[in-house]
């Protein structure tokens, strides 16, 4: 069977650094859904506007491999203890297709790219290839008494983030609370603790410079690197 790929999404990382490791956890980011051309026939939304939330099915473009491992390091546990492949949500699968399940904030009818989703919450990549959108149904799909396996024991922290005010104005002020949430957050590999080390993250048309000293990231420079989309709607530099 032939996948056919429905859409692209048009999101602030153009890397994987920084994407948050599971779709909801930073409500804050933003971003569209850009179907191609074949597909924004208007009847094949109909309906859609009904549902505050969809799952999207897509590939780990980035992930693509001859071969697979049956078992992975989840950077969650410090990289350190292999898993199987099958019990993690690791990219590095037999199929690299990955699950999201996204809040749908509106259903845009653009002249341009005909419907466009503008969704919140994602974990993808700018770019990243959609295979298929479908509802998510509360009823069914949300089981709050889950075990979550290995995850159930893993401590979830934010970091204090400090970000000088006068750095921070290089920051849209559209894009400063998804960005801080997303430095909140944590967005060095699992394994990587040197305070010392100088890390880089790309978000949008910046290049985020910071350091991480215990609980505390304290961002050193923003760059504007205006850097070009791989997505079919590619963005304006500012």
């Amino acid at each position: 069977m032939e996948m056919k790929v429905i859409a692209h999404i048009r999101s602030d990382f153009p890397t994987k650094f920084g994407i948050p490791h599971q779709s909801g956890r930073i409500q804050e980011l933003k971003a569209d859904i850009i179907f191609e051309p074949e597909y924004r026939n208007h009847e094949a939304f109909r309906g859609l506007e009904e549902y505050t939330h969809i799952w999207l099915i897509w590939e780990f473009s980035q992930a693509v491999r001859k071969e697979w491992s049956p078992t992975v390091r989840p950077p969650r546990l410090g990289g350190n203890v292999r898993m199987g492949v099958f019990a993690t949500r690791s990219p590095f699968r037999p199929n690299p297709i990955g699950l999201s399940s996204v809040r749908l904030e509106s259903v845009e009818f653009s002249e341009k790219y005909g419907p466009v989703l503008h969704v919140s919450g994602a974990d993808l990549m700018d770019g990243t290839p959609i295979y298929d959108i479908k509802p998510y149904l509360a009823y069914v799909d949300s089981h709050p008494e889950a075990a979550g396996g290995f995850t159930d024991q893993i401590q979830d922290h934010k970091l204090k983030v400090e970000f000088p005010e006068k750095l921070l104005k290089k920051i849209p002020e559209e894009k400063r609370e998804a960005l801080l949430a997303v430095l909140a957050n944590d967005p060095r590999p699992g394994y990587q603790k040197d305070p010392e080390r100088k890390y880089g993250m790309s978000f949008g048309s910046w290049d985020i410079q910071f350091k991480v000293d215990g609980e505390q990231l304290q961002v050193l420079e923003v760059f504007n690197t205006c850097l070009l989309y791989t997505s079919p709607s590619p963005r304006d530099c500012s």
